[in-house]
Parts: structure tokens; sequence; C-alpha cells
């Protein structure tokens, strides 16, 4: 089936593939994530209180909660995007959508409001002057594409940002029932 087809039936998919910049962040916090927890674990008295035994897990758990919401692709179906986590999936709804484009820079300058900035991936709530409030399922920003809804604002990062940007908008043209 052709890449731009989004009928009801037939999903298109993208995966998400992690920048440079990304892999590093990743790589440097859980090194550091683990030798926390592993020199606090090497000095651990024989009796570690709780708080230090918190201490000892807590890094390892805020890795493996990030690791579980990492962005791993993307799905169009019909007037649905689903962003594809390890075990399960957000749902957007697009039938409202405004706009879409591929945009490289439209996340410059960035705070984040509430979220991941980093760590398998940059999720959750940002705002830019650009884009003002937007929700990010993002995992290589050279690849941004922007989806503008009556609502809010979505920035996702598929392998083939062209390909979704057509698939997006040959979705929402009227089907030829004749």
């Amino acid at each position: 089936m052709p890449a731009s087809s989004t009928s009801n039936t037939a999903p298109v998919e993208f995966s998400a593939p992690w920048s440079r910049q990304l892999a590093l962040i990743t790589l440097l916090c859980g090194v550091i994530m683990f030798g926390i927890s592993g020199a606090l674990l090497a000095k651990a008295p024989e009796q570690p209180p709780l708080m230090y035994q918190v201490g000892i897990g807590l890094s390892p758990a805020i890795f493996l909660l990030c690791a579980l919401c990492a962005v791993r692709g993307y799905r169009l179906q019909g007037s649905d995007l689903f962003v594809v986590r390890p075990g399960w999936r957000t749902r957007v709804s697009l039938a409202a959508m405004e706009s879409v484009s591929h945009d490289p820079e439209a996340t410059s300058g960035s705070i984040r409001i509430f979220g991941n900035g980093g760590l398998f991936g940059f999720i959750g709530l940002f705002r830019n002057q650009k884009l003002g409030r937007y929700r990010a399922f993002a995992t290589d920003l050279a690849r941004t594409v922007v989806i503008r809804l009556p609502a809010q604002t979505i920035v996702v990062t598929p392998n083939d940002p062209k390909r979704f940007v057509e698939a997006l908008q040959n979705s929402q043209q009227p089907v030829d029932r004749a």
C-alpha cells in the first residue's frame, strides 16, 4: 500500500530514530545514575537506614521509568496518531488537525514545563516563542514535525518527516466514494 495512504483500515508506521545528542544524554545519565547507586551500595553499612536503601534504588527506578516512557515509533491510523511506547501506546486524535509541517528549527529555544528533557527522549510539555506551549514525543529534533490542533500543538520526530507530513495531509483529503 502506498506510504501516503492512511485509511481507517491501513495504518502507516514510522520509527523514531535517536539523535546522537539523545544517545549521549541517555548514556551519560545512565552511567551517573547507576554509578551513584553502585557507590551507595559499595559504601552501605551492614544495616542501612530506610532512606539510604531508598537512595540506592531511586536512580535505577527513575531510569527504568524513563525507559518505559520512551518513544519507539508512530502509527497513523484513520484520524488518530499513536505514539508507540514499550508495551503501550499514547493516542492523539487528529480529527480536527489544523496544520502539519516539517520544521527542524521548531523546538529551538524551548524550556521544559513538565517532562523528560533527554533521558530516552524529549517527552512532555515544553514552551517556546515559535510554538507556544506544546507536547513533545521526540527523539531527534532535526526531524521535528509540528501538528497543530485547536487545543494543542504536538511535536513528533518520525524517521521520514516528509513522508509523515504527506501521509497526514492525504488523510485529511475528502474521500471520493463515487
